[in-house]
């Protein structure tokens, strides 16, 4: 798949996800086989760009790969603004969201909620890919609920516009992530339009990627919750989509490894407070298949420091193994 001149390794995307997608967690997916990871998503209002949390999500020292960012905005002009300084500090492509069904976001009129207004999605788009020269992408919801998908439409009018990839969840906004994906909208929208479609919702394994994939149409799927506490299912996927074979399951020594470096890297990007909080959230999605790790997960979350947090990670492994 490629995204204007970029060409990605693999079909297996990572989601931009508020709070998660972080450079930590985009480093680690990037590593264990990713084709493209996508940051969290950036507001366009530029008063708090120089937050120490918007300073945190811009940050792309030494990151590998193609370096994708997501800003989140209404407003024509600040989505353009906000582009063109993203673009100055390194991102090489630019994401739209347009599929946040978070209420906070909402209720600004950003994310899912532009679905409703077709000819503002317009503006905007026309705006953000006038200012940039980098390539410019989009991800949307199939409509803003099930009896007003308008997926389509909007995928004809990101197409026309200039957007060079449209990522497309399989939900509305009013689904929220209740209820299972339906993949039909993406496989109609797909079969409309000329540029790369990259498939999300509900994508956890290797063969429903492969099955999504298959139905769909589509150029590229896109994992996000399923990434969360399972950073291997990048390369199973695109190892499976590649040759058919099932990769094992990582062992105990690398589970160990990977989560005790993630955390040491949360740990060393947000500095210890932030870090060690950030860090309560991975580590109990890395332990939700552990059996004895419902226990230690109400421990470790009472922890207060950066090196009791790895003491206690490390005493951990040590009885599981």
């Amino acid at each position: 798949m490629r995204i204007g001149p970029y060409h990605l390794e693999n079909p297996v995307i990572l989601a931009p996800m508020a709070g998660v997608t972080d450079l930590p967690f985009r480093r680690l997916c990037r590593e264990l086989g990713a084709g493209l990871t996508v940051s969290e998503m950036l507001s366009s209002n530029p008063l708090v760009w120089d937050t120490k949390k918007s300073r945190d999500r811009m940050e792309h020292a030494d990151e590998p790969g193609i370096r994708a960012v997501q800003i989140a905005g209404s407003e024509p002009d600040l989505m353009a603004a906000a582009a063109v300084h993203n673009v100055g500090n390194g991102a090489q492509i630019i994401d739209i969201n347009m599929g946040c069904p978070a209420k906070k976001v909402n209720k600004k009129l950003a994310g899912s909620a532009l679905l409703q207004y077709p000819e503002l999605v317009e503006e905007i788009l026309t705006a953000v890919v006038a200012a940039v020269d980098v390539p410019v992408t989009l991800k949307i919801r199939t409509g803003w609920d099930p009896e007003h998908r308008n997926g389509i439409e909007i995928a004809k009018l990101a197409e026309r516009l200039g957007i060079q990839s449209l990522a497309v969840h399989g939900r509305t906004r009013a689904c929220m992530y209740k209820g299972n994906a339906e993949y039909d909208t993406i496989r109609a929208i797909k079969a409309a339009v000329r540029i790369p479609v990259v498939a999300n919702g509900d994508i956890t394994s290797p063969q429903k990627a492969k099955q999504v994939l298959e139905y769909t149409g589509a150029d590229a799927i896109m994992i996000g919750r399923g990434a969360q506490g399972n950073p291997w299912l990048f390369r199973e996927i695109a190892h499976y989509l590649a040759t058919g074979e099932q990769l094992p399951a990582p062992s105990a020594d690398e589970v160990r490894t990977v989560v005790l470096r993630h955390v040491h890297n949360l740990h060393q990007h947000y500095g210890e407070f932030t870090g060690i909080r950030i860090a309560r959230k991975h580590v109990g999605w890395y332990l939700q298949q552990q059996q004895p790790a419902s226990a230690f997960r109400r421990e470790f979350v009472s922890i207060e420091h950066a090196n009791e947090q790895i003491e206690a990670l490390t005493k951990f492994f040590a009885t599981v193994n």
